[in-house]
């Protein structure tokens, strides 16, 4: 009797990770562990490194890592039913500290507990490198890996007293509420690596016969990066509607060619200065003689550093179009956000002159090198969408949540799931 074997005492993670599935989907799980092991090879009680990485489309340092957090750092290299029921309850049905938390481990590929600017220079390469490389065919030309991740990377805040220049939890957290594309993308490494991955789908760009792509301003990275504050079904596809190059820098015919395009649009413009920025309109550039617009609308900057900033709820100051007013007090033009005369950016109906300034309506700052804007191109695409239409009158009701309506698990990750600001 001395030598009977107590039962195996059960693993508390394990139990506590499992409780956030339900029967269905833990089958689901035990499936799809079960098909892993058998092409893994082994004694048909653990997932290899290799076939968890193929499985998952990950490649690089970047896998690497994510094998590692998902084995618990054992360095054994057995991913166990365990492991994965435990690392998916964490990583997709966990708290939003829970989340945040796992990825600012995933993205310290080194492993050192220390996140620098290298960890994140190989996970940016790493994710160009899955994105962007399965559709070289696109005919919008794109800059180096390099180039690409340097503007990604400008908008980061990193130590300055550490010659590594290292990251902090919050600092990554505020890089990552402007780079929603790269928090998209990171949130959703444990779900198949199909076309519907969150984070992955680049909207595919019809531009016009007669103009060259080097002339575009909008890059199939800059067009992820928008992407990244759009539901899915607003990432199919963007047509050129309006380009200054071809049509004349014209308030009128950018109003015409537009007007036929009743979906969002996204506005692009380059300034003397050689920044790149612009904002994402969800209602129609249409006459009044105030602001208007609902909580969907954005604006970002593209070059020479990538950011996006959405409305705080400060106020409901989101789009402008004036035409044809004569009071001083009523600027012909278009904008988004801030006030009158200080919009977080603005230009002005001759297409010649603009301005932005930092604003509350996004808690966006000035997104060129000056206030002052001279524009030397604009753009405007239409964003075509793949659901039926909706009543207009509820497309009025846009808050600051419906942003977020057809992913709760990455409204969870970035805290708005219980606060509208």
């Amino acid at each position: 009797m001395g030598n009977a074997q107590s039962p195996a005492t059960p693993n508390p993670r394990f139990t506590t990770a499992s409780r956030a599935f339900a029967p269905n989907e833990l089958e689901e799980l035990k499936s799809l562990f079960e098909s892993l092991v058998a092409q893994s090879q082994n004694n048909g009680k653990f997932v290899s490194p290799s076939v968890f990485q193929a499985y998952f489309g990950l490649r690089g340092p970047l896998g690497d890592r994510m094998f590692d957090l998902v084995t618990q750092q054992r360095k054994d290299r057995q991913l166990t039913f365990e492991d994965l029921v435990i690392a998916k309850g964490t990583y997709e049905k966990g708290t939003k500290d829970e989340i945040e938390e796992f990825i600012y481990q995933l993205v310290d590929v080194s492993g050192d507990g220390i996140l620098r600017r290298s960890d994140l220079e190989s996970v940016l390469a790493a994710m160009f490198d899955g994105i962007f490389t399965q559709d070289d065919a696109e005919p919008h030309s794109s800059n180096s890996s390099d180039d690409n991740i340097g503007i990604f990377l400008s908008a980061a805040n990193f130590s300055k007293n550490d010659p590594g220049e290292s990251m902090s939890f919050e600092d990554f957290k505020s890089w990552c509420t402007i780079l929603p594309s790269v928090k998209k993308f990171l949130g959703s490494l444990l779900m198949p690596p199909d076309s519907g991955r969150l984070g992955s789908q680049v909207p595919h760009l019809v531009n016009w016969e007669n103009i060259e792509p080097n002339m575009m301003l909008l890059r199939k990275e800059f067009a992820w990066h928008i992407g990244g504050a759009l539901p899915q079904h607003e990432l199919e596809e963007w047509k050129l509607l309006y380009h200054s190059s071809i049509n004349g820098h014209s308030f009128n015919t950018f109003l015409g060619n537009i007007s036929n395009d009743e979906g969002p649009t996204v506005l692009i413009i380059k300034d003397s200065e050689g920044s790149i920025f612009g904002g994402y309109a969800s209602q129609p550039w249409e006459r009044h003689g105030g602001f208007f617009g609902d909580m969907k609308s954005f604006i970002f900057q593209l070059y020479p550093k990538a950011s996006l900033y959405r409305p705080t709820g400060a106020n409901t100051n989101i789009q402008w179009c004036a035409v044809n007013f004569s009071s001083e007090s009523i600027p012909n033009g278009i904008g988004f956000g801030g006030k009158i005369n200080h919009m977080g950016l603005f230009i002005s109906a001759n297409f010649d002159q603009g301005h932005t300034f930092s604003c509350t309506t996004f808690g966006s700052p000035c997104l060129s090198k000056t206030n002052k804007i001279l524009p030397e191109v604009i753009e405007c695409w239409g964003v075509v969408t793949k659901r039926a239409e909706q009543d207009p009158n509820e497309r009025l009701k846009g808050t600051v949540l419906d942003r977020f309506k057809e992913d709760r698990h990455m409204l969870n990750m970035v805290g708005l799931a219980n606060s509208s600001e």
